[in-house]
């Protein structure tokens, strides 16, 4: 297993070192975190003026789950127009996800460019990438469901909350899989 991961390591460098993976990279980091706290309700628009709010004792809300995987906010931060909801974990798990969505991207970007250095052959390198777009689920599953309705938001919400582990564990696997071949 560690010459995998070291394998691993050194395909997501190598992709991270090309300008395309790289710009896939630095799009997702910074795309993907105000998307997962928006769908989480953490982030809206239609704020009006400036502010900022901190809840009291801080440290002991911020460890306080209010679903799975999802933590209370401590602040809200007022810009016109856009309100954020300050929770430090749940922006460690929206900068994780993205980082990882962000490094599965690279190396999709990587594989299509050069499918033969990456050991894939054809169209298959474009598959890379795949992993990386169903983590949309994990942030925007709550909302797809609200639009299906109340029967069923009722039976699978429940699942849904569990979608962020699985999110990252599915971002990992592929990043070993993909990176982690003897041809990359």
């Amino acid at each position: 297993m560690p010459d995998r991961t070291r394998r691993t390591v050194a395909g997501v460098t190598t992709a991270l070192r090309q300008p395309g993976g790289r710009a896939a990279f630095l799009l997702a980091l910074v795309g993907y975190p105000p998307l997962y706290l928006a769908s989480v309700g953490h982030l809206a628009v239609g704020a009006r003026g400036y502010s900022i709010r901190v809840v009291a004792d801080p440290v002991t809300r911020a460890m306080r789950s209010t679903r799975p995987f999802s933590f209370e906010p401590v602040a809200r931060v007022a810009v016109d127009p856009v309100a954020v909801l300050i929770s430090p974990l749940d922006i460690g798990v929206a900068l994780t996800l993205a980082a990882l969505v962000g490094c599965n991207l690279a190396l999709a970007v990587a594989a299509w460019r050069s499918p033969a250095t990456c050991g894939v052959e054809g169209s298959v390198g474009s598959l890379a990438g795949l992993p990386a777009l169903l983590t949309g689920a994990t942030c925007c599953g709550p909302a797809v469901l609200v639009a299906l309705g109340a029967g069923a938001a009722g039976s699978l919400t429940a699942v849904l909350w569990y979608a962020t582990p699985l999110a990252g564990a599915l971002l990992v696997a592929s990043l070993v899989f993909v990176a982690g071949r003897e041809g990359h």
